[in-house]
């Protein structure tokens, strides 16, 4: 029996067959490929560090562009605000103007009614004196005239002054018509005038307020 143990131990271990030992290398050697490929990158390569100034860069950048963003907006604000002021002025200065410009018509046209006023006043002052003094001359001929028939001796002398002094009359009617006319259409013109002056400069004014 000690002999079958001894030879049993001076045994050697049989070979392992080339076939089965390189089966078994290629079925183990892409798991342990890929088990290292999944490995090595974790461990050799450490986790990436944040990128803090393209954070800041861009926090820094929005803050721009906001501050310029409220710089434009107030610009146009006091610009929007600049012009209507500007505009509320010039149209506060043409209307003050315009008022001017027409109370200085109102009271042109005042001055101008009144000269007008007065010219007629003068005018008719002047017919009345005329129209006195003629209405005195008719009188005194008349009554020279009814004397001078009362004197006639006869009836043709009576007939002969009265168609003179009828003649007389008439002539002188008509020559102080003439003259009465002459003085109205002359006395219409001098009231008119101031009026007529007036309207072409107040036209001529309120054209330039308008187009203004």
């Amino acid at each position: 029996m000690s002999d079958t143990s001894a030879k049993t131990k001076t045994t050697k271990a049989k070979p392992v067959p080339a076939a089965v030992k390189a089966a078994v290398e290629a079925a183990v050697k892409p798991v342990a490929a890929k088990s290292a490929a999944s490995v090595t990158p974790a461990l050799a390569a450490p986790p990436a560090a944040p990128k803090t100034e393209s954070i800041n860069e861009g926090l820094n950048k929005m803050q721009n562009e906001a501050t310029q963003t409220a710089q434009d907006a107030a610009q146009k604000t006091q610009a929007f605000f600049g012009d209507v002021n500007a505009r509320a002025k010039e149209a506060a200065d043409k209307t003050a103007k315009m008022v001017e410009e027409l109370t200085d018509l109102a009271r042109g046209n005042v001055e101008a009614v009144v000269a007008s006023s007065k010219v007629a006043a003068k005018g008719a002052e002047t017919l009345g004196q005329e129209a006195a003094e003629y209405s005195r001359k008719r009188f005194e001929e008349a009554s020279a005239a009814l004397r001078s028939l009362s004197d006639a001796k006869t009836p043709a002398d009576f007939f002969r002054l009265q168609s003179e002094y009828a003649k007389n009359a008439f002539d002188s009617y008509m020559s102080e018509s003439a003259k009465v006319s002459e003085t109205l259409v002359k006395l219409a013109g001098d009231i008119a005038e101031p009026i007529t002056s007036r309207y072409s400069v107040a036209a001529e004014r309120v054209k330039g307020l308008a187009t203004a």
